[in-house]
């Protein structure tokens, strides 16, 4: 439902931007015309729009703040990821935003967060740009035309992607910032076009409301459920294959990034759409995601093929970053509305670039909570400035950047939800096999599928001696037969060839795994901290 301009007019005064031309709740075909009609973009010749995010073509996580009050003074684990803000220079640097704002031409939309009734979180976005609102359009949960009639916001998000904060004056580190306020409950976006702030800012408010309010787990992750009404979840970084692995044209998909976790044992979806990288994407490996890239999708930083509006899927010139929002019905098999209950099997993905850790583990509850505390992946050479060999990266709870509370509060609700619903957690490396970065290949996307459906099915066989071996340096149970898997590959010692290379490399991450939980150690209790590797003095 598209409303007009004149109708709604001056309804931003009460945000304090004035005599702006407001444009409410436009439908992605005319926010795709005029993001054309301005030069702001290109279509694609499958008709998605692509648009050049500028300076900045992901999050900035030390550009993150939390304003400073009595609601979050003493709840918040403030720190380097939690970077406190003072609320009366928030106030100000609204105030300057706003000005900012007034007098141009502006698209606002009406949505909500939080698939699950019970939860519903009513969002107003007000957007400099049209494509933003797009992203918004595509991103969130979309009211139907009598839900707008009264709809009412609870947290706003205003994005200005030209306004350039003065660091010195403001409060900020440079001249970009996202900041959330949970007394005005407000996110505040300014210098940066990354439409991702939006949507992880209001992950971000949800992580904090959800638990401490609301007695439900808020997770990074994607989940989809079977025919027989059993609920998969999928933990894991970017470049893991969360949003790849959850779309399984035998499952019917709840979301592939974001979802809540209730008291009564319901997973909500909290987006309308999805968010996923398009590096080397394909459709034969990724067909679900390759063909929602139609009309009403929005591509971001992607180059086209010389002489013709075709995306190069393995250009990467402009960032590795490169990405595509659409809502969720464009993927064929999805579940409506997006919840489900009965949680039976959590995934957790990583992409062993160190090529040591099993295709697929079975994980004990005490090694459930070690791994879901230290959300393990790794970085490769080439990924960013400085790596030349695979680092360990580790984002506690699989998405500290949003997480305002200790993660020991995140995995002590995971590990009763894990025990009162019975479920099997596995760890998954979907990263490489046969030896590190750049000596052994990355594991085949249809083995890891085979491996997960397998899991799932019962196929893996219960846990005993038979059926997994159990892994000398990590220790978590490997298994030794799967169906579509050849047996080598199961083992990730036995596809190096070289055991004395393969137990120093192994060491090497078991040893950063162990020094990276050093800062866990004292909020963990001794079960969770047996559940990590050995540790190696070399």
């Amino acid at each position: 439902m598209e409303n007009s301009t004149k109708t709604v007019k001056n309804s931003l005064e009460n945000y304090g931007i004035k005599n702006a031309s407001a444009h409410w709740n436009l439908s992605p075909e005319t926010l795709t015309k005029i993001t054309l009609e301005q030069n702001l973009g290109k279509l694609s010749d499958s008709g998605a729009l692509a648009i050049n995010t500028g300076e900045f073509t992901g999050r900035s996580p030390k550009d993150r703040f939390i304003v400073k009050d009595d609601i979050t003074k003493d709840k918040i684990w403030w720190g380097d990821i939690n970077i406190p803000f003072d609320s009366d220079k928030f106030q100000k640097l609204y105030t300057k935003v706003t000005d900012y704002l007034s007098n141009k031409e502006l698209y606002v939309r009406d949505a909500y967060a939080c698939a699950d009734e019970k939860f519903k979180l009513n969002i107003r976005v007000i957007n400099e740009l049209p494509w933003s609102n797009m992203f918004a359009y595509n991103m969130f949960l979309r009211p139907t035309a009598d839900e707008l009639q009264d709809f009412t916001p609870e947290w706003t998000i205003v994005n200005a992607p030209g306004f350039m904060a003065d660091a010195a004056i403001d409060g900020t580190r440079q001249h970009n910032f996202a900041i959330l306020d949970f007394t005005r409950k407000i996110a505040l976006i300014g210098g940066t076009g990354y439409t991702g702030e939006m949507k992880k800012g209001i992950f971000s408010a949800l992580n904090f409301i959800l638990p401490v309010f609301k007695e439900t787990l808020p997770m990074h992750c994607s989940a989809n459920v079977g025919e027989n009404g059993e609920t998969a979840i999928f933990f894991g970084l970017s470049g893991t294959g969360k949003t790849t692995l959850s779309a399984d044209p035998s499952r019917r998909l709840i979301g592939d990034d974001e979802h809540g976790w209730t008291k009564d044992n319901t997973i909500f979806n909290f987006e309308g759409g999805c968010y996923a990288k398009v590096i080397d994407l394909s459709a034969e490996n990724e067909p679900d995601i390759f063909n929602a890239i139609r009309p009403g999708a929005l591509l971001e930083n992607v180059i086209f093929k010389n002489g013709s509006n075709e995306v190069d899927f393995g250009d990467t010139s402009i960032t590795q970053n490169t990405r595509v929002s659409y809502p969720i019905h464009h993927i064929d098999n999805i579940q409506q509305p997006s919840l489900a209950k009965n949680p039976k099997n959590i995934f957790f993905l990583t992409a062993d670039a160190f090529g040591v850790l099993p295709p697929i583990s079975r994980l004990l509850p005490n090694q459930a909570a070690y791994h879901f505390i230290s959300g393990y992946t790794a970085k490769v050479a080439g990924t960013e400035a400085g790596v030349t060999e695979p680092q360990p990266s580790f984002s506690a709870c699989f998405g500290a950047p949003f997480m305002p509370l200790h993660p020991a509060k995140y995995a002590e609700m995971l590990s009763k939800k894990m025990k009162d619903a019975n479920v099997n957690v596995w760890l998954v490396n979907t990263g490489w096999t046969g030896g590190p970065y750049g000596v052994g290949t990355r594991m085949k996307l249809k083995y890891t599928r085979a491996m997960i459906n397998a899991a799932i099915n019962g196929d893996l066989g219960p846990y005993c001696y038979e059926n997994y071996h159990i892994h000398s340096v990590f220790g978590v149970a490997q298994p030794r037969e799967c169906p579509g898997v050849p047996t080598e590959v199961l083992s990730p010692r036995a596809t190096w060839n070289d055991d004395e290379a393969y137990y120093k490399m192994a060491f090497k991450l078991s040893n950063a795994f162990r020094e990276n939980f050093d800062q866990f150690e004292m909020s963990s209790n001794e079960e969770i901290r047996r559940g990590g590797p050995q540790r190696f003095a070399f």
